[in-house]
């Protein structure tokens, strides 16, 4: 068996990808009020868009050490040749800290945990370059040399209605210099080494759409490659995220295709319904 790969449900992996990739991915928790359930299992974008909609009390946390241990020794007892789990950063949750004190249980020298520095799916793309340079046969060492290569080489960029929602979860960090900003301008952030950094203000929704792509094509551009992919993340805004797919496939080429996906709860929680991001990584070599 190769090495096996594993994530957290912070990479927002489109339906399916998962599974056709052999990624095993470890759900973040989620309290709606009195209501405890998990990313992606029990509680999914339309529950979380609904919660905040309605006022109701919304937090998240990491998985716990002992549910990364279960995962990793059954990987093992199942034949795995080694174990790499790559996680969002852990300036933005304590998930990578789970998963390396569970690593210690198991043996270091089995399990490799990286924190890719990003989340959504530039922690996705960093996964799946793992994954495919695990199924290859790669070593444990060369699968984690892809996955921290491409999570380097991503670029993320979002833009939100509001900065409350980052506030309440304490995600704020040096975005809070946009606090306070007249309600019509729209705050747009971007991830810079592990953190949510203010990047400018755009003044209406579709001029934030215009600008997430020139910035995408600018960054297609700073790659040095001659093809990107690209990944766009909503949530609750299903047509203004697929008129931002649209114009980044004329605008970006050539593009190994745009994904289009949704967040969780326990992203989404923290950004608020009307989130737009795009996400760019270079094509493999």
């Amino acid at each position: 068996m190769p090495v096996a790969v594993v994530t957290d449900s912070s990479a927002y992996l489109p339906d399916g990808f998962a599974a056709r990739h052999e990624v095993h991915v470890v759900p973040l928790h989620v309290l709606i009020d009195d209501e405890s359930g998990l990313d992606g299992v029990d509680i999914g974008p339309a529950d979380i868009a609904a919660a905040l909609t309605g006022r109701r009390a919304v937090t998240t946390s990491r998985p716990n050490p002992d549910e990364f241990l279960d995962l990793y020794r059954r990987l093992l007892d199942r034949g795995a040749d080694g174990i790499v789990s790559v996680h969002l950063s852990r300036e933005l949750s304590g998930t990578w800290e789970s998963a390396r004190l569970a690593a210690q249980e198991v043996g270091v020298d089995h399990v490799r945990v990286v924190d890719s520095r990003t989340t959504v799916m530039g922690l996705g793309f960093s996964v799946l370059r793992a994954a495919t340079a695990a199924i290859g046969g790669a070593t444990g060492a060369a699968v984690e040399d892809a996955a921290v290569e491409a999570a380097g080489r991503t670029t993320t960029f979002f833009v939100l209605e509001t900065l409350e929602y980052l506030r309440r979860g304490g995600r704020i960090g040096p975005a809070a210099a946009f606090l306070g900003t007249a309600l019509a301008v729209k705050p747009l952030l971007h991830v810079e080494d592990g953190r949510i950094v203010p990047l400018e203000k755009v003044r209406t929704t579709h001029r934030a759409v215009l600008r997430l792509v020139d910035l995408a094509e600018q960054a297609a551009q700073a790659t040095g490659v001659t093809a990107v992919e690209l990944a766009v993340h909503h949530l609750a805004a299903h047509e203004r995220a697929a008129e931002l797919a649209t114009l980044l496939d004329e605008r970006i080429s050539p593009a190994s295709g745009c994904v289009v996906s949704e967040l969780g709860a326990a992203i989404g929680a923290h950004t608020g319904p009307g989130m737009l991001g795009v996400v760019v990584c270079p094509a493999e070599r």
